[in-house]
């Protein structure tokens, strides 16, 4: 018998172990451990041909796992064969191959099956997204970040990929849906060439995770966040890469399972943690790439002859479905845009209004006070306490923070998604800005006011002063902001909402959908 015969013969955890196999790796399945083989292929983007490599590959995988997964990869063990030629993990006999050693995860905590049997919900994929954030704050910049974030070097991996499909493409789809996902990459990849050299000189190009997909993320109820496994290890070219690419993965298999708002609402929650909003410009151009390159795996393995036929079957079910999402990720996502400002004075409630808001809609959140203090260099809890319109709030500061406020929501405007501004908008310029924003964009137009007795805001101060907040607004300069608001009356009626936020959240948010556009009924969990 041959390895993988051996090794299923084999007991792990006193049983037989069960098989999973994939186009480079056999992994072997007990009850409480894990030990993965990989398959001595040549695939021409990795080669595991030899014994070196292969050994090479397994403790790169335990290395480079350990970042998101630090108590899962336990090592890499030898496969040996003995006398009578059959293969063990561990024993006697020359070692022939190696394995990496895992702790079995719980398949019911799987991300994949969590959202199939409707269980993935928006607070695990905010955790999901928040701590992808921290990873990639923490995550190594390449020493050459053009070699791997340029457009000419991810053009030469579209092309590698697309020429990988030549002559096989019109197996999974049309001519014309073929030539629409082609033109979609190679045009965004030449009209948008400056915003990924901005993405390299604003840092963004780092050592990833390269195949951050449903199946590789657990939500273990005894753990502190997701554990996420099964990164990229036998490339840097793969594994290296904006950010943006590792996020559209995710957000393109949330999609794939149908979520599209999940899919929505982790983008929107990893823009926000990471203050990255530029990756709404490239997250659909990312999204088809992804996609594309996960259908021609899945033609790969639909094309193993060493696998069964159950296998090659799956494959190419998922190939097509892999490349369909290619296409729509080259179209229209499914909500219209929108903007939608929500202002008042302090403590009038924007902030528990936006929040609400945008969940609903699976929109993401530009706050202003978020923004001032990305723009200071300060975390989001570091107080800026200065007196009313000085130091970090003063008019020439305040005017630059409406400014990048109202250009990151040009990005996620641009990008056909709505977007929630939270800002106070108390003056009639800053609301002419915002309007005037969406007129360039051809978007319809909101401005919610929260409005509530002073006396409620003032206990809310009080109530805010006791906890951490991203608001730096208080009790000492209420006065003063309240009278420098300038009441609103500039704006139609149609695009004017006031909400006492006296009510139920609840209450203002039913009255809300009568003007908003929301989640089509069948589309959300």
């Amino acid at each position: 018998m041959g390895l993988k015969e051996d090794l299923l013969a084999e007991r792990i955890d006193g049983h037989h172990p069960s098989l999973v196999e994939t186009h480079i790796s056999w992994v072997f399945l007990g009850a409480t451990e894990v030990f993965k083989v990989k398959r001595p292929v040549d695939l021409g983007f990795l080669d595991f041909t030899t014994l070196e490599r292969r050994k090479a590959a397994c403790e790169a995988e335990v290395e480079l796992n350990r970042r998101l997964a630090p108590d899962v990869y336990r090592g890499v063990v030898p496969v040996r064969r003995d006398e009578r030629g059959r293969h063990s993990l561990g024993g006697e006999g020359a070692v022939v191959d190696f394995a990496v050693h895992m702790r079995r995860l719980p398949d019911a905590r799987r991300a994949d099956l969590m959202v199939c049997a409707g269980q993935l919900n928006g607070t695990a994929v905010d955790a999901i997204a928040a701590r992808l954030a921290r990873f990639h704050e923490r995550a190594a910049l390449p020493a050459d970040p053009e070699r791997f974030g340029a457009p000419a070097a991810i053009s030469k991996n579209v092309e590698e990929s697309l020429h990988a499909m030549e002559g096989a493409l019109t197996r999974y789809l049309s001519t014309a849906e073929a030539a629409e996902i082609l033109t979609f990459q190679r045009d965004t990849l030449r009209q948008r060439a400056e915003v990924f050299e901005r993405r390299i000189s604003g840092g963004h190009i780092r050592d990833g995770h390269g195949d951050l997909r449903l199946e590789h993320v657990y939500l273990e109820r005894d753990r502190d966040g997701p554990t996420i496994i099964d990164c990229i290890e036998f490339s840097d070219r793969f594994r290296y890469g904006d950010v943006c690419a590792d996020i559209a993965f995710l957000a393109m298999d949330l999609a794939e399972h149908g979520r599209a708002d999940l899919s929505e609402r982790f983008l929107a929650s990893y823009a926000r943690e990471a203050n990255d909003f530029e990756i709404y410009a490239l997250v659909d151009f990312y999204s088809s790439y992804r996609a594309f390159i996960r259908g021609k795996i899945g033609h790969l393995l639909a094309n193993d002859p060493e696998v069964s036929l159950e296998i090659r079957e799956r494959a190419e079910s998922e190939a097509r479905r892999c490349f369909l999402l290619a296409l729509a990720a080259a179209r229209r996502p499914m909500l219209a845009p929108t903007l939608i400002a929500v202002g008042g004075v302090i403590a009038s409630g924007k902030s528990t209004l936006s929040e609400a808001i945008a969940t609903e809609l699976s929109a993401p959140i530009v706050e202003a006070d978020r923004t001032r203090k990305d723009l200071m260099g300060v975390k989001p809890l570091e107080h800026l306490t200065e007196g009313a319109f000085q130091g970090a709030y003063d008019l020439s500061t305040t005017e630059n923070v409406y400014r990048e406020v109202l250009r990151r929501a040009d990005v996620i405007l641009s990008s056909g998604r709505p977007v929630v501004v939270d800002a106070s908008f108390r003056s009639a310029e800053r609301r002419r800005d915002a309007r005037a924003l969406a007129q360039r964009q051809g978007v319809p137009f909101r401005l919610i006011e929260c409005r509530v007795d002073l006396e409620i805001c003032r206990e809310r101060l009080v109530e805010r002063e006791r906890h951490a907040a991203v608001s730096d607004g208080r009790s000492a300069i209420f006065d003063a902001f309240c009278a420098s608001f300038e009441p609103i009356v500039e704006l139609p009626v149609a695009e004017h909402v006031v909400v006492d936020t006296s009510r139920p959240l609840e209450v203002s948010l039913a009255e809300l959908r009568e003007t908003l556009q929301t989640w089509p009924p069948g589309l959300v969990g």
